[in-house]
């Protein structure tokens, strides 16, 4: 059967998947599901139903369910671009990641961390990473004395941003313009990095 832009006789090639952008997904639904909900409560079905693929996709890609989330649980790839600024502009840059993340992409780069005591074992997994991968990263960073204290309340500075605008869905934040809440918010950020 021909469609109106293929010739007659022909037939249009089925839509190749783009395993890239399908990973993506998957950890995308896998890191919602994982700052929502305990990580013994979370499927691989409801994480493809998620992502809209099928489950076989999941475990096409990642093996189990243990590996996918051994993905999920490192912040990694998230603290490169949460922190991928120079120092001088960096508190304003994390405000603008972590509000763009979550209005484009309905995910928080750092959030899932305040939801480790849900996750048993795999939450002191979670604070590992964490420590290892944002906050080191970050305070290697910052110059002066109490460089890793700054890290730390630059970081929480940002889960509290994360915490009103994902969680409790602030009215006023979500409908303020990204650029707003970066003036507003990125100086209270970046008096942590630098003093």
């Amino acid at each position: 059967m021909s469609t109106p832009n293929t010739p007659a006789g022909t037939s249009a090639a089925p839509a190749r998947r783009d395993a890239e952008a399908t990973k993506a997904a998957i950890l995308r639904a896998a890191r919602h599901l994982l700052a929502r909900h305990a990580h013994a409560d979370i499927t691989l079905k409801a994480v493809a139903e998620r992502a809209g693929v099928s489950a076989p996709l999941v475990l096409k890609y990642f093996g189990n369910k243990d590996a996918l989330f051994a993905r999920v649980m490192s912040f990694e790839e998230d603290a490169e671009a949460l922190l991928a600024a120079p120092l001088e502009d960096l508190g304003r840059h994390m405000v603008r990641h972590v509000v763009v993340s979550q209005r484009e992409r309905g995910a928080d780069p750092v959030l899932r961390i305040a939801f480790a005591p849900l996750h048993g074992d795999h939450g002191d997994i979670l604070r590992a990473n964490f420590r290892a991968q944002v906050t080191a990263r970050l305070t290697a960073r910052l110059a002066g004395p109490d460089a890793a204290l700054r890290a730390e309340l630059a970081l929480a500075a940002l889960l509290g941003l994360g915490v009103m605008f994902g969680i409790a869905r602030g009215e006023e934040l979500r409908a303020t313009p990204v650029e707003d809440i970066v003036d507003r918010y990125g100086p209270t950020v970046q008096a942590h990095l630098t003093p």
